[in-house]
Parts: C-alpha cells; sequence; structure tokens
C-alpha cells in the first residue's frame, strides 16, 4: 500500500506539472518520508529543483503546483514548509489500509521484486581456516547473513559462497605448528617446544589436533629433533630491529616449512589434511550454530587444480597486462588506479595470492551471475583498485562487482580491548562470545552501525535485560505483543474484518504510518547494501509501541475497538517478526 500510495501521489505531482509547467514535463518527481511526523507523510522537492531552470522562487512554484493537484481520496492536505518542500498529509483511512496488507501478506509482507530473481553471489567471512573464529570474524558473519537476507526479500537469487583459503603458506604454518606440537608429545631428549616459532600458530587448538593425529597415527610422523632443527636460520638476536627480526623470525618458519615436507615426504599433506578439514569443519559448525549458513564453499586449491590460475595469467599477459621485471611476472595494476603494480608470478615461478583471486574473480563471472557482492574486512581497502583492475583487464564488467567494507568489531571486557590474533592465541572466539551473550545479541549488535564504521561490541549492554539493550527491546515489544493476542483467544480471522476507522488516537496513526515504511526500509536497504536499516527501522517501531501500549488499553470493553487494535497489534508483530527475520534474531513469545 504505501508503494501504491507513494505512486498515487507521484502521479499527482506529474499531472500537476504538466498543466502548470508543460515545457519540464520530463523532470523527475521525487518523494521521500518527512523525519518529523509533524512535517507529513510524503514530501516533495520538486519545486526546489524547479527554482533554477525556470529562475523563480521555489516557494511560489510549490504555490502553483499545489493548486493544480487533482482530487484525491487519500489526501488530507498539502502544505508548503521551508524553501519550498511540499508536503503531502494522508487521510486517517488511507493510513490506516497497511494493516489490511499486513495481514493479508503476513510472513511476505515487506518483499519485492526489486531483484527481478536476477542472480547474486555474496562472498562472505572466508576465513583462513587456520583457527577458530574470532569476534572479529563475527561481523562480516553477520552483516553478510542479514545482507544476503535483504537481498533475497527484495527479490534476488541469492548464492552465499564461502572462499577456502586452502592453498597458501598460512594453512603451511598451521601444518608445520601442529606437526612440531605433535613431536612435542614424543619428545624425551630434546624438547622441539623450545624452538617452537613464537610466529606459528599458538593456541591450544594446534595441540589438541596433534594429540588427535597422535591418536590416529601413533607415532608414524615422528623425526629426529636434530634432524628437524639441524642448519635452520637463526633467530633474531636480542635487540635486533624490530623489521629485521620479523623477517629473520619468518625466514626461519619457512625453513622449517620446508624441512617439514622434505622429511615427511608424501606424508606431510596428511598432516596438512587433517589441520585443514578440522579447523573448516570448526569454523562451518561455528557458523551454523551462529545461524549463517553457505550453499557454496570454494577451494582455491581447486583453481589450482583446474589449471585456472595459470589460464588467467596467460589471458592477461597476452592482453599486455602483465610484464617480466627481475624474474617476476608483474601485472600492471597501476594502469587501473592502484598506487603500485602487483607481482602474480614470483621469480621462483610460484603464483601469488593475488593470482589465485584474479581467478577465483573470472570463475565467479564464467559462473554467470548478473551480480557480485565481495565482503571484506575494512584493512583490505587498499586492495579494490587492483582486484577490480584485474577483472577489468581480462575483459569482464568490473561493475558486476561491488565491494562491502566491514570494519572489525572490537570487544571491550571490563572497560579493556581485548587481543584477537589467532597466531599468538590470544583471541576471544566467536563461540565465547556467543556464549557469553547469546546468539541474538551478536547478530543484533553486530550490525547496528553501518558496516565500514568502527564498532566497539559493549558487553555488559548485549547482556543486559534493559530498555537500553536495543535487541530485548525489540523482542520485548514481540513478547507484549504475543501475551495481548494470547489473552484475547479470539480467532485471527476476526482481525480481517476489523472497522479500522476506529482507530484515532494519534499513536495509534503513527504506528499504521511506521509500519507502511517497512517495504521501502528493505527496499532501501538492499539498494545500498545496508542491513543497518533494518535494525534502525525495528528499534523505532518497538520505541512507538511502547510508547502506544503504555498510553493505552489494547484489550478495551468496546468489542469494534477491540478487535481494531488487535488487528493494530497483530500487525506491529508480524513485522517485528519479519524484520528480525532478516537479521537472524529470533522472536521470543514471552520474556
Amino acid at each position: 500500500m504505501s508503494h501504491e500510495l507513494k505512486g498515487h501521489l507521484a502521479g499527482l505531482m506529474r499531472a500537476a506539472l504538466e498543466e502548470v509547467f508543460p515545457d519540464q514535463r520530463d523532470s523527475e518527481v521525487f518523494l521521500e518520508r518527512p523525519k518529523l511526523a509533524q512535517h507529513g507523510d510524503f514530501s516533495c522537492n520538486l519545486a526546489m529543483r524547479l527554482a533554477r531552470p525556470l529562475s523563480r522562487a521555489p516557494r511560489e512554484l510549490a504555490r502553483l503546483l499545489i493548486a493544480a493537484i487533482p482530487e484525491s481520496p487519500f489526501i488530507e492536505k498539502t502544505e508548503i514548509a521551508g524553501a519550498g518542500f511540499i508536503n503531502f498529509y494522508l487521510l486517517p483511512a488511507a493510513r490506516l489500509e497497511v494493516l489490511r496488507e499486513i495481514l493479508a501478506e503476513k510472513d511476505d509482507y515487506g518483499r519485492s521484486d526489486a531483484g527481478a530473481k536476477k542472480t547474486l553471489q555474496i562472498e562472505f567471512v572466508s576465513a583462513n581456516p587456520t583457527g577458530p573464529l574470532h569476534v572479529g570474524h563475527g561481523r562480516g558473519a553477520a552483516y553478510g547473513a542479514s545482507l544476503a537476507n535483504v537481498m533475497t526479500f527484495a527479490g534476488w537469487d541469492v548464492t552465499r559462497e564461502y572462499y577456502v583459503n586452502d592453498a597458501g603458506r598460512q594453512m603451511d604454518i598451521l601444518a608445520v605448528s601442529v606437526w612440531l606440537r605433535y613431536l612435542s608429545l614424543f619428545d624425551e631428549g630434546e624438547p622441539l617446544t623450545a624452538v617452537f616459532p613464537p610466529n606459528a600458530y599458538q593456541g591450544d587448538y594446534v595441540i589438541d589436533m596433534a594429540k588427535q593425529i597422535k591418536a590416529e597415527y601413533g607415532g608414524e610422523f615422528t623425526r629426529p629433533a636434530a634432524d628437524v632443527t639441524a642448519d635452520l636460520p637463526p633467530p633474531p638476536p636480542p635487540g635486533c630491529a624490530d623489521d629485521a627480526a620479523k623477517e629473520m623470525r619468518e625466514a626461519r618458519l619457512d625453513a622449517l616449512i620446508a624441512r617439514a615436507k622434505t622429511l615427511l615426504g608424501d606424508t606431510w599433506g596428511v598432516i596438512h589434511h587433517h589441520a585443514l578439514t578440522t579447523q573448516l569443519a570448526e569454523c562451518r559448525n561455528d557458523l551454523e550454530e551462529f545461524g549463517v549458513f553457505h550453499e557454496v564453499w570454494f577451494s582455491e586449491k581447486a583453481l589450482y587444480d583446474s589449471g585456472l590460475v595459470a589460464r588467467c595469467v596467460g589471458r592477461l599477459e597476452k592482453a599486455g597486462h602483465v610484464y617480466e621485471k627481475d624474474g617476476a611476472k608483474w601485472f600492471r595494476s597501476t594502469a587501473f588506479g592502484d598506487e603500485k603494480d602487483r607481482v602474480v608470478v614470483r621469480e621462483n615461478g610460484v603464483y601469488t595470492y593475488f593470482a589465485s583471486d584474479i581467478a577465483y574473480h573470472l570463475n565467479k563471472f564464467e559462473r554467470g551471475f548478473d551480480r557480485i557482492v565481495d565482503v571484506w574486512g575494512a584493512d583490505h581497502h587498499g586492495y579494490i583498485p587492483r582486484v577490480k583492475g584485474a577483472v577489468a583487464a581480462l575483459g569482464l564488467d568490473a561493475e558486476k562487482l561491488e565491494i562491502a567494507l566491514v570494519q572489525f568489531a572490537v570487544l571491550y571486557r571490563d572497560g579493556k580491548k581485548v587481543s584477537m590474533s589467532t597466531r599468538s592465541g590470544e583471541f576471544v572466539s566467536l563461540r565465547t562470545l556467543r556464549e557469553e551473550v547469546g546468539n541474538d545479541a551478536c547478530r543484533f549488535f553486530y550490525i547496528l552501525r553501518k558496516s565500514d564504521q568502527h564498532l566497539d561490541f559493549d558487553l555488559d549492554l548485549a547482556r543486559s535485560q534493559t530498555n537500553e539493550n536495543p535487541v530485548y527491546y525489540i523482542q520485548y515489544a514481540h513478547a507484549r505483543l504475543c501475551s495481548v493476542l494470547a489473552q484475547w483467544e479470539g480467532d485471527a480471522a476476526a482481525l480481517d474484518f476489523a472497522d479500522l476507522s476506529r482507530l484515532e488516537h494519534p499513536l495509534e496513526l503513527v504506528l499504521a504510518s511506521r509500519l507502511s515504511e517497512f517495504p521501502e526500509i528493505v527496499e532501501a536497504a538492499a539498494k545500498e547494501l545496508a542491513p543497518h536499516a533494518v535494525a534502525f527501522y525495528l528499534k523505532e517501531l518497538a520505541a512507538d509501541f511502547h510508547s502506544y501500549y503504555n498510553a493505552e488499553r489494547i484489550l478495551v470493553d468496546d468489542p469494534a475497538l477491540k478487535i481494531a487494535r488487535l488487528a493494530l497489534a497483530a500487525s506491529v508483530r508480524q513485522v517485528v517478526r519479519n524484520g528480525l527475520k532478516i537479521l537472524g534474531v529470533s522472536c521470543p513469545e514471552s520474556m
């Protein structure tokens, strides 16, 4: 109904424009909802936009347009506001008609066909499977899942995808970390814990995997400690400069990985596979318990196995976008707005991560999606021009690829910031956070701000059962609504025939207007890739309802008024449910 009303009002404005200024008939008519209720139900800025081409005062133009607006059964009055806005005030009956729409459409209220069932791939989370998901990953998970739900609600055919980085150095580091811990379980003479690299993965989960391998394979992968540690590059000496120390530690770690592959031969793959599959299963389980699901888990290794990485680089070379320098192959990223060119093949012949990332995006385009959205951490901002540039260099439409940036949430416990490094092991896992504050608070708090804005996660607030906790406040509204409807014990079908003209209280009309905004909120959230707009809307709807509930009785003695108010209550409950479902938050019926 809100879309129909908006279209109706736009049609009236176009008719007025045609009559008063026919030479401006092609001007677009925009209608929006004013921020303040006293400014009406809809506002139009047409007079202000015509002022310059017509060289006349906007308020004068607004008066002429209003005088030419045809009669309408929905409009109570029109007014000129500010510099020349035309504000429309709807009749109560027009505002309240949305209740019938909600009661008829139920779970589908707010859906649209804006996406026209075009295909959309959203790739999100995609954390290296090198350890448990931490609270930083949680925000990307909540955002991506909510965004996918919003886009589905707005009519897109959505595929949710996780890109598994199973072919790079980080997985080698995890595998060697597990192997060293495994060797320590057998060590009696020369403790290998003394040479365990500080830049390897440190968490207890690494020791757990080592114990699992020992339980299954016994000592099959043991090797003499002397063979493991012989001729390794030295660790950085005390007082070594930070950059030099980091370089020495990384060189030592790479030497350990090379040593492990040499000593283990083909059996290195067993360690690597166990580490990968164990952590990937943990990750998948964590996400599913969080209400986050992916239809596709795409393997980076599959890009190499299929030859797509080589084919992709070859295609760029043939197009003249790759050149050789210092024995390496470089992509001319600067030609596409990047700050410097990027290596795609190192001097040792090994493809870079960037090369496989280009190939992955080529694969996405080859699968034929109409639209592609990557959800990245905000620290990857500089990666955007090189990836979009590579897509363009491949002769593909880079406009189809959109990047949504997510700032990592920062967790505060007892007023102190908590470190979340997966290598050091000093992280708070997503699972721990969920156990502490619950899934609902996690999902809601993670998207309370626009995704690219900084977010401090307030644990005390998330745990509280007060009106200051937004998710509690919204769920409490739903529980109140359920309680009222349960007390009534009537036939829900009677609500379809409610005499809505009995709803005359100003707060009832405010609620009806708020409910009519929901389809527009969903459509705007989809257009802007901004599911936080749904969270904001639900907070406002809950506040409107609590104000009404505290001011008026719903189960009054007057039968007709009671049914009308129950129809309003059922409509509010339905929209709260639809909104929370998009956000992945539950709707408790009692609290």
